[in-house]
């Protein structure tokens, strides 16, 4: 009876919810719940690069060694390219720390334990509301989570300056956990002029961000969705982020992911390299060596690369194409209610604005399922669904 006093564990909310759609007998059911990009067939899509960099990769099998703590050096350089810009002054001058990590739920969570070690007085802000997970990971490393004002409910949209007023007033060394693009759960992203205006908040403060970067591409642009990153790069701030390629690559499975920290020199950036190396062994050791040979490929192929940016930018006008169709289809059904934030919100998700108890009839009446918070995942919608959806989310707004 060793364990007879645990306590029962009640699971994660949306992979609950996730496991409780697959056991659904109903033939109309549609998933929108779980954060992952479905094509308009339904299914998740195997992209023609990462079949190609795989295949390269099956051709030149050979001893399949650990990698060092850090994760592989090609995969490493690609993702410092990637998210600064090959020219970028940062990594020109060394001063970026760099680890392959167990996707980007890895890398914040050896994060959060690199704070708790060498940061132990500081306390992490997020966003209200963020992904589910985020306080937990947090919490998990034995740090105290706040929330800063972020979502208007009252319109759908940012904000902004509450936000800026909340992280003028936070202790130095706060860390502040900021969505770099797509914001999960709400769609709502800061515009340029407002990330631009942040800045000096969080290098007059000395808050040290902590940027989560899931879903670059979905937004604007591979590129345009990295501008957070680089504009506190530029500013000369220390922050983290941590990136995934998940979405991105629909690589799900194989924990993608790496996390940076920029430094104010090189010789600092050595520093903390080295305790995150410390941090990843006292955990996982070293991460997948798989995951590494399709991103690197990938990303320094100029074929591949090419390839790669086509599928996001495919992807990403498919869940705009699904916003435009569920906002017709509301606006058509329900022309009293303002349906606009399905526009203006971007990526991944949505918050719908409805309650949980009208979630519960969604699922329990339609066979459509949301999140309790009403957070919908758009890339569940298909020109098969949307219409039905929408007649759903219609009768019990």
């Amino acid at each position: 009876m060793m364990f007879s006093h645990l306590e029962p564990y009640a699971g994660d909310p949306i992979l609950s919810l996730n496991e409780a759609f697959h056991g659904d007998p109903r033939d109309h059911k549609v998933n929108l719940s779980i954060g992952i990009y479905f094509d308009d067939a339904g299914h998740i899509p195997v992209l023609a690069c990462v079949r190609e960099a795989e295949a390269r990769m099956l051709a030149e099998s050979g001893p399949k060694p650990y990698l060092p703590m850090e994760g592989s050096a090609a995969m490493r350089s690609a993702v410092q390219e990637l998210l600064f810009g090959a020219d970028h002054e940062a990594l020109r001058s060394g001063r970026i720390a760099t680890l392959q990590t167990v996707g980007s739920s890895g890398g914040l969570r050896v994060g959060a334990d690199f704070i708790k070690r060498w940061l132990p007085a500081s306390q992490v802000w997020v966003s209200d509301p963020t992904w589910d997970n985020h306080r937990a990971m947090f919490e998990g490393a034995g740090l105290t989570v706040h929330t800063y004002p972020y979502y208007d409910a009252t319109r759908g949209g940012l904000r902004f300056e509450a936000l800026r007023e909340a992280l003028a007033r936070l202790p130095a060394r706060s860390v502040v956990l900021l969505h770099a693009c797509c914001h999960n759960p709400t769609g709502v992203d800061l515009t340029r002029e407002q990330w631009r205006a942040l800045v000096p908040v969080l290098r007059e403060r000395e808050l040290l961000p902590y940027l989560d970067l899931a879903y670059q591409g979905y937004g604007e642009g591979i590129e345009e969705d990295a501008f957070a990153v680089r504009e506190l790069a530029c500013a000369g701030l220390t922050f983290f982020v941590a990136n995934s390629f998940s979405k991105s690559m629909s690589v799900y499975g194989e924990r993608a992911g790496a996390l940076s920290v920029v430094c104010g020199s090189a010789a600092e950036a050595d520093l903390v390299l080295g305790q995150l190396k410390a941090t990843v062994r006292r955990n996982y050791s070293s991460p997948a060596l798989h995951a590494a040979g399709i991103v690197s490929r990938v990303l320094g192929d100029p074929a591949l690369r090419a390839a790669w940016e086509a599928d996001v930018a495919a992807m990403r006008d498919r869940i705009t194409s699904m916003r435009r169709a569920l906002h017709q289809a509301l606006s058509a059904t329900r022309p009293e209610h303002d349906f606009g934030y399905f526009l203006s919100q971007r990526g991944m998700f949505s918050y719908t604005g409805l309650s949980a108890p009208q979630v519960d009839r969604l699922r329990e009446e339609f066979a459509v399922y949301l999140v309790r918070s009403g957070r919908i995942c758009m890339a569940g919608l298909n020109t098969g669904n949307v219409e039905r959806t929408a007649a759903a989310i219609a009768a019990v707004v």
